[in-house]
């Protein structure tokens, strides 16, 4: 009897999936441009952190919102 417990199959649930979005995206590029200021000159460094910010803002705005 308990063997037989054992070999039932249990269907998965599907899971609840956030919609999709290009905040990750954004949020790539802004460390991109972060690193490539880095190396290169502040202006883009400002750029990519205010590119950073946004997107992170954005990005997290919908994930509180689901």
């Amino acid at each position: 009897m308990n063997a037989e417990n054992q070999n039932e199959k249990v269907k998965a649930k599907p899971e609840v999936l956030p919609e999709p979005t290009y905040w990750p995206f954004f949020l790539a590029m802004g460390i991109a441009f972060l690193g490539w200021g880095l190396l290169t000159t502040w202006l883009i460094s400002l750029a990519g952190f205010i590119v950073l910010v946004i997107s992170l803002i954005g990005w997290i705005n919908i994930l509180r919102h689901e």
